[in-house]
């Protein structure tokens, strides 16, 4: 018997094959029980039986091969695989459907022109949707700007400091992320619009979706700094550091990958947002670089207004938008990542 040392994370040729002949196994028993001599059929029954009947083989196999505690781990950790390409599947399905309906529409042009001299029946290779994509450049980053030093001091209050208002201020954060989108578009509206008489623009839709970032950002703060060990604040204390001093430099530096993830799930809470739009930023067909004055356009705002055009060539740009967003909330969020990531390697 081998007597080498097994790390249970460590993958190995035999692992590979021990993973293949489970599948195959597995596939001809519930083919043969579950396809001829079962009572019932379908293919969704047929895939939960597969997998299950997959599982049991590869832990029976794993047992007898590196003993029950590696087995149980490589199993758990052949579960967790199984769900990530699961949930993979979807929106890879999504990604593609998306492409299929809008590349007729997607062209060079579509990132460098605007829709000024565009008709409803223009071809849709016509025109394009820089000034949606500026607009949604603009008042996502506004937003973030206006949200996030707001929401991280208010998880830092109700984590780090306390009081007799930190039950009430979690109350409301909590209130909040159940708020309907709409709702926060009309309250700009109420109050910005018409009560102090500004006009439509991409502040206002910046307004707005802070509002929705807010408790998603102060929800996630909070609960990454409860993950901060209380020895590192303890030891920062113990040597005299003022709490606002260790909260400043020992918690929130360790911390920072996971408030980085805060933020992202922020700008994924409020980027693809058009019901606040419609009454805040109300859109335009032409590059508006000003977001404090004049109507601007966003992405889901353009894509919802030429969907409802409900033609050929609008319906393609809309597709196209729709994919344009996609891709950039993915680049968005690669470059949020990989900026954690740096940071935490040189921190």
């Amino acid at each position: 018997m081998d007597e080498r040392p097994v790390r249970p994370s460590s993958i190995r040729r035999e692992d590979v094959g021990v993973l293949v002949a489970a599948a195959i196994a597995s596939l001809a028993l519930v083919w043969l029980t579950y396809g001829h001599l079962a009572p019932t059929s379908g293919m969704l029954g047929f895939v939960i039986f597969w997998f299950a009947g997959f599982i049991g083989i590869y832990w029976i196999s794993e047992r007898e091969l590196e003993g029950p505690l590696i087995a149980a781990d490589k199993t758990i950790a052949v579960i967790i695989g199984s769900v990530a390409v699961g949930l993979l599947v979807p929106l890879l399905a999504i990604l593609l459907f998306v492409l299929q309906k809008g590349i007729e529409a997607l062209h060079v042009g579509f990132f460098t022109t605007d829709l000024a001299s565009v008709g409803p029946i223009s071809k849709p290779t016509d025109g394009g949707a820089l000034h949606a994509i500026i607009g949604t450049l603009e008042q996502v980053a506004i937003a973030v700007v206006i949200c996030v030093p707001v929401g991280l001091a208010t998880a830092v209050y109700m984590n780090e400091v306390g009081g007799r208002l930190t039950q009430l201020v979690r109350t409301l954060v909590n209130a909040m992320s159940g708020v309907p989108s709409i709702v926060a578009g009309l309250f700009i509206y109420a109050v910005w619009i018409l009560e102090f008489h500004h006009t439509f623009s991409g502040f206002a839709a910046s307004l707005a979706l802070s509002i929705l970032m807010l408790p998603t950002v102060t929800r996630t703060a909070e609960e990454v700094l409860r993950l901060v060990p209380d020895g590192l604040r303890e030891a920062s204390l113990a040597l005299g550091t003022p709490e606002w001093r260790t909260v400043w430099s020992v918690v929130l530096p360790t911390a920072r990958s996971g408030l980085i993830t805060a933020m992202i799930l922020g700008v994924a809470r409020a980027v693809g947002e058009t019901a606040p739009l419609i009454m805040t930023s109300f859109g335009s067909n032409v590059v508006n670089k000003d977001v404090f004055s004049n109507p601007q356009q966003s992405l889901p705002l353009f894509v919802w207004q030429q969907y409802q055009l409900q033609l050929k060539a609008p319906l393609a740009r809309a597709w196209a938008g729709a994919l344009v967003l996609i891709i950039l909330v993915l680049v968005l969020f690669t470059i949020a990542r990989i900026v954690a990531g740096s940071r935490r390697i040189t921190g």
